[in-house]
C-alpha cells in the first residue's frame, strides 16, 4: 500500500521523470521538482517529459513543481536523482527546507566532485549523522522503467524503518525490490560502472570485438571490486544487481550513455565531439578522475581505470591505451 504522504524527487530529468512516474504510479503522491520553472509549468501542462521521455504520459497522482520550499514542507521522504556534480549544491539547497523528521534516499550515481568521498559521506557531513538514508541502484534504463517494462535493483538504507517503508513504495509486479545494508558497496557499483562502460564502448568503436569486451568487463569488476575491499564494502554486493548487473547493463547495451561515449572515442571523435553527440551529460568524464585520484590514495591498483584517464585527461588515444593495458607485466588472475 502506498504511503499517504507524498514523496518529493528532486531532479527532472530522465531518471528523475521515471521513478517520479514509478511511484506515481504505484499510487504514491509524487512531487517532482526540477530547477527550472518554465520547463516545469511546461512538463505539467502537458503532462509528460517530451525532452527525455517523449509520449510518457504521467499518472494522475504525479505533479511537477518547481517551488523547493513548498515542496519540502509536504515531504518526509525525499528522493534525489540529480548529476553527481550537482548533489553537494542540492544537498546545500534543501538544508534549511528540511522537516525535522526528513529521510533522505538517493539514485544518483558517483562521488563526490573534488573529494571523491561516497555520496552517503557527503549527505552526513552536510545533514547530520541522524538522518534515515538510504541508496537504490541497480541495472535500469530510464525509458525502460518509464515504459513499466520488468527489471530489479537493490535499496540499501542505515535505517530499517525508512528502508521497508520506502520500499513498499517503489515495489510493483515489474519492479522488484532487494534490500542490502551494505550502502558502501551498492553506491560504489554504480560510481565506477561508467568508467568501465566507456572502455567497453571504446573497445568495440575500434573493432575489438565480443571477446575483448567481456575481458574487459570481467576485469573491470575485479578492479572495482578491489576498491570495495579497501573501502569496507562487502564483495558479494558488488556482484549483485548494483555492481555486476549494472555493469553489464551499462556496457553492453547502446542506451548507455558513457557505452555510446566510447564508441565514439573508439571511433576517432574528441572528447567534446562525443559529449556533443550525447547530448546529456556524461557521468564517466567526472568519475574517472575521482575513482583515479580515490584509488592512488588507498593505493588501490587500477589499470583499466588509469588508462581511461589518461585517455580523458592526457590525451592518450584509444588504441595506446588498449595497447598499455594488453602489454602489461603478466600476473596471476586475482579479484
Amino acid at each position: 500500500m502506498p504511503e499517504t504522504a507524498p514523496v518529493c524527487v528532486l531532479g527532472a530529468g530522465s531518471w528523475g521523470t521515471a521513478l517520479a512516474i514509478l511511484l506515481a504510479r504505484n499510487g504514491n503522491r509524487t512531487l517532482l521538482w526540477g530547477r527550472d520553472p518554465e520547463r516545469m509549468a511546461q512538463m505539467q501542462a502537458c503532462r509528460s517529459n517530451e525532452k527525455y521521455l517523449p509520449g510518457i504520459v504521467f499518472p494522475e497522482p504525479l505533479k511537477v513543481v518547481s517551488d523547493l520550499d513548498v515542496t519540502l514542507k509536504q515531504c518526509q521522504d525525499i528522493l534525489i536523482v540529480v548529476p553527481s556534480h550537482s548533489f553537494v549544491e542540492t544537498l546545500i539547497k534543501i538544508k534549511p527546507l528540511l522537516l525535522d523528521n526528513a529521510r533522505i534516499a538517493w539514485a544518483t550515481k558517483g562521488l563526490e566532485p573534488h573529494t571523491g568521498a561516497l555520496l552517503s559521506t557527503t549527505v552526513e557531513r552536510e545533514l547530520g549523522s541522524a538522518i534515515p538514508l538510504a541508496i537504490l541502484s541497480g541495472p535500469t534504463f530510464a525509458k525502460e522503467l518509464a515504459n513499466n517494462l520488468p527489471t530489479a535493483c537493490t535499496f540499501a538504507s542505515n535505517n530499517t524503518d525508512f528502508q521497508n517503508s520506502f520500499i513498499q513504495r517503489l515495489h510493483n509486479p515489474r519492479f522488484r525490490i532487494y534490500k542490502s545494508d551494505d550502502m558502501i558497496g551498492v553506491q560504489l557499483g554504480g560510481a565506477v560502472k561508467n568508467i568501465i562502460a566507456v572502455g567497453a564502448g571504446m573497445g568495440d568503436g575500434l573493432g575489438f570485438g565480443s571477446n575483448s569486451r567481456t575481458a574487459l568487463i570481467t576485469r573491470g569488476l575485479a578492479e572495482i571490486t578491489r576498491l570495495g575491499r579497501a573501502l569496507g564494502a562487502d564483495p558479494h554486493t558488488l556482484y549483485g544487481l548494483s555492481g555486476l548487473g549494472d555493469l553489464l547493463l551499462t556496457s553492453t547495451d547502446d542506451q548507455s550513455r558513457n557505452r555510446r561515449f566510447g564508441l565514439a572515442l573508439g571511433k576517432g571523435k574528441s572528447i567534446e565531439e562525443a559529449e556533443s553527440d550525447i547530448g546529456q551529460v556524461v557521468e564517466a568524464v567526472r568519475n574517472t578522475k575521482e575513482v583515479q585520484d580515490l584509488a592512488k590514495r588507498l593505493g588501490i591498483e587500477m589499470p583499466i581505470v588509469d588508462a581511461i584517464y589518461q585517455v580523458l585527461y592526457q590525451k592518450l588515444s584509444p588504441e595506446d591505451a588498449a595497447r598499455m593495458l594488453l602489454t602489461r607485466a603478466l600476473t596471476d588472475e586475482t579479484h
